[in-house]
């Protein structure tokens, strides 16, 4: 693919996504899994996923985060600002439309209707992403990963841990387990 129709892929992709979802990043990613690995396989899906998992750790918007990740993976440094342009601009522009209008947004039944109805289709699509990555993570079979999910899950809805507390366990126990699994190739490699 050439280099213009890329921007202008980047850039109306990013945009159509921006305008047209809502509920944030997580509701961002399987569109990016559609339009850049699906329909235009530019980005592998294992790449999105690690972009997601930067893009989540960083400060920030998830949905900007990942944009820019993937316009920076694209195309450098102008594929990342052209992306977070694309990404915010929407948003920028429905803003200053409710602010000159926003009394009657406010009291309006119709609306308030519409964004009752989008929270459901938030939801179903955020649940759609975590069955995408938890089989994805599953694939790897690796017993660490696969148990991190459930117990991340009961440690927070069942004994009400805060999440702040799970993700530094999880980032300390993942560089372990890191740790741990490339000692482990080392100590093969030299005894074989």
């Amino acid at each position: 693919m050439r280099s213009k129709n890329i921007y202008w892929l980047l850039f109306s992709k990013m945009f159509f996504i921006s305008a047209f979802t809502f509920g944030g990043g997580y509701v961002v990613l399987p569109m990016l899994q559609r339009y850049f690995v699906d329909e235009n396989p530019l980005i592998e899906s294992e790449e999105l996923l690690d972009m997601a998992a930067i893009a989540q750790s960083s400060p920030g918007a998830i949905a900007v985060n990942i944009s820019v990740l993937t316009g920076y993976h694209l195309r450098g440094i102008k594929g990342g600002i052209l992306a977070g342009i694309a990404t915010t601009l929407p948003s920028l522009l429905v803003l200053s439309v409710i602010s000159m209008f926003y009394a009657a947004f406010r009291d309006n039944v119709l609306i308030s209707a519409i964004l009752k109805g989008m929270e459901a289709a938030v939801a179903a699509t955020i649940v759609d992403f975590i069955f995408t990555m938890a089989s994805a993570i599953t694939k790897e079979k690796s017993w660490y990963f696969t148990l991190l999910i459930p117990v991340a899950f009961i440690a927070n809805f069942i004994f009400n841990v805060p999440v702040v507390w799970i993700l530094v366990i999880s980032i300390i126990c993942s560089a372990l387990y890191a740790l741990w699994i490339v000692k482990g190739k080392t100590y093969h490699e030299s005894t074989s």
